[in-house]
């Protein structure tokens, strides 16, 4: 079975006027605007929709309340792997299906969902050289100049797991999904099996401090030609009037050590969540093998004003290759649901979100 990435996402929102215009400045490109529903779509071929709560359409019941990503939509590469797979989510889940064939079904942690054929798009990056005082590829030619950002791929997602183990299990039993790195105590990063992004999901610990004590959406990722782009699209939200509220102690424009990639969060109207301009990350495939990081080092910034947790001379290098999965085993649960964690995981303070 081969899972290509993120097909849709489907928002929740009350009020979808102030959501179509954060996208719409957030450079995602618009292809439908209407009352009930706004549909934008990237070069990708996936698409962002925004829908009024309580309309049909969306999951029920709703698996948090407020506004947020309600159901994510994963695209499949053929007819027979999507049979498969609704096949294998039927022996453990409840799955119906729609008349064109769309899977939906109810993770065991409250994650709504679904399930296509998808013919991903083919697109062209354009990115310029990196000149070094040693390598100059970039020579008798000017860097490109950007005007505006637009996002090209939805990147991954993020949730809150109240059994960030058991998440990651369900993903890999019926959806194939791969083991890419444990921040221990934080959460898993996977990678879906048709795609080379460092990962797809982040099921971030409900036992941290910053967590709710239930599933809930916390940001959504989207890919960027450089750090050029994530740089213009940061200001460009900043002058539309869109804060990060907590940028000061997310850092602003960064860089994740986890997965190495620049980032800059953007927080969206109604809380719901995050939006992230993401680039340079690292592709993988099956030949990689899993590290499990201590979360401090693995989740460290760039950033100098970075939450004093993650900075300082007593940062451990502590990462170990982990295909056994013995890092998974202190944090199994056989009764998911709200407990306390111990050592530094239990300093981690609504300041320290964005560092994980």
């Amino acid at each position: 079975m081969s899972i290509l990435g993120v097909e849709s996402v489907v928002f929740g929102v009350a009020d979808i006027a102030e959501h179509t215009r954060f996208w719409t400045d957030f450079g995602l490109p618009l292809e439908a605007a209407g009352d009930d529903e706004t549909v934008f779509r990237l070069a990708s071929g996936s698409t962002l929709v925004l829908r009024r709560h309580g309309d049909a359409r969306l999951p029920s019941p709703d698996p948090f309340p407020g506004d947020g990503l309600k159901e994510t939509v994963w695209g499949v590469d053929t007819a027979e792997n999507l049979d498969r797979i609704a096949t294998s989510l039927a022996g453990e889940v409840a799955v119906t299906r729609d008349a064109d064939g769309t899977v939906h079904a109810v993770c065991p942690d409250g994650q709504p969902i679904a399930l296509r054929v998808w013919a991903k798009k083919t697109f062209t990056s354009e990115a310029s050289p990196v000149n070094t005082p040693a390598s100059h590829p970039r020579f008798n030619q000017h860097r490109i100049w950007r005007r505006k950002a637009i996002p090209k791929t939805i990147n991954h997602v993020v949730f809150f797991s109240p059994d960030y183990v058991g998440s990651f299990e369900f993903y890999e039993r019926h959806l194939g999904f791969r083991y890419v790195d444990h921040s221990k105590g934080v959460g898993i990063f996977a990678r879906a099996s048709g795609t080379y992004e460092h990962h797809s999901i982040f099921w971030v610990n409900c036992d941290l401090p910053i967590a709710p004590d239930h599933f809930k959406f916390m940001h959504i990722a989207f890919g960027m030609d450089d750090i050029d782009e994530v740089m213009l699209g940061a200001n460009i939200m900043d002058r539309k009037g869109w804060k990060n509220e907590t940028m000061n102690s997310s850092g602003g424009i960064s860089r994740h050590r986890i997965s190495s990639a620049i980032y800059y969060y953007c927080d969206m109207p109604g809380h719901a969540g995050e939006a992230e301009y993401h680039a340079d990350t690292d592709y993988l495939d099956d030949n990689w093998i899993p590290r499990a990081w201590d979360f401090r080092f693995g989740s460290l910034l760039w950033s100098n004003n970075a939450p004093p947790i993650f900075r300082g001379d007593d940062i451990p290098w502590d990462m170990t290759f982990d295909a056994d999965r013995r890092s998974f085993e202190p944090f199994r649960k056989s009764h998911p649901g709200k407990q306390p964690v111990g050592g530094n995981l239990a300093d981690i303070t609504q300041d320290d979100e964005h560092a994980i």
